[in-house]
C-alpha cells in the first residue's frame, strides 16, 4: 500500500524557530551579544516559556544591526536614538526596491499601539504606551520557594 505524499511548505520567515544558541551560531556571535541587543531593545525575540526563540527575520535584522555597529561605526545608544525617529531603511540607505521586499524592516518611529492617524498627540501617547509595554526585558521576579 503506497503512502500518500504530503506537500512540504516553506516556513514563514516570521516564525520563531531558532533557539538563542542556534541563532548565535548562524550569526557567528556569542549568545550574550544577542541578550545585550535584547536588553537594549533592538531585538525582541519570542519567548517560549523562558527560552528566547528567533525567526529568520530576526536573524536578518541582527545582521543589519551588526552592519550598523561594526561597519558604519554607529554605537548602540546612537542606533537606538536614530531608530526612534527614522525607519531602519533610512539609516541604512536601502533603495526602495530592497526595503519594500525586506521582511526584517524595522520602523520603531511608528507606534505599535493603535491610535488615530494624523493625531500627533495620540501618536505621542501611543509611543509612550509602547515604551511602557516593552518594560525592561530579562528582569522577571523569581518565585522564592520555602524549604
Amino acid at each position: 500500500m503506497a503512502r500518500k505524499r504530503t506537500e512540504i511548505k516553506a516556513i514563514r520567515s516570521d516564525v520563531a524557530i531558532y533557539p538563542i544558541g542556534v541563532a548565535a551560531k548562524l550569526l557567528n556571535v556569542h549568545p550574550r551579544t544577542l541578550r545585550i541587543y535584547e536588553k537594549e531593545g533592538l531585538v525582541l525575540p519570542t519567548l517560549v516559556g523562558n527560552r528566547r526563540m528567533f525567526s529568520a527575520d530576526d536573524i536578518q535584522w541582527i545582521t543589519c544591526l551588526r552592519t550598523f555597529i561594526h561597519e558604519e561605526g554607529i554605537s548602540i545608544p546612537g542606533l537606538k536614538k536614530l531608530l526612534a525617529y527614522v525607519p531602519c531603511w533610512e539609516v541604512a540607505g536601502c533603495p526602495t526596491s530592497i526595503h519594500h521586499h525586506c521582511n526584517a524592516q524595522v520602523d520603531r518611529a511608528v507606534p505599535r499601539t493603535l491610535h488615530p492617524v494624523g493625531d500627533v498627540a495620540a501618536s505621542m501617547e501611543a509611543k509612550e504606551q509602547d515604551r511602557q509595554k516593552k518594560g525592561v526585558p530579562g528582569q522577571k521576579k523569581k518565585l522564592s520557594s520555602s524549604g
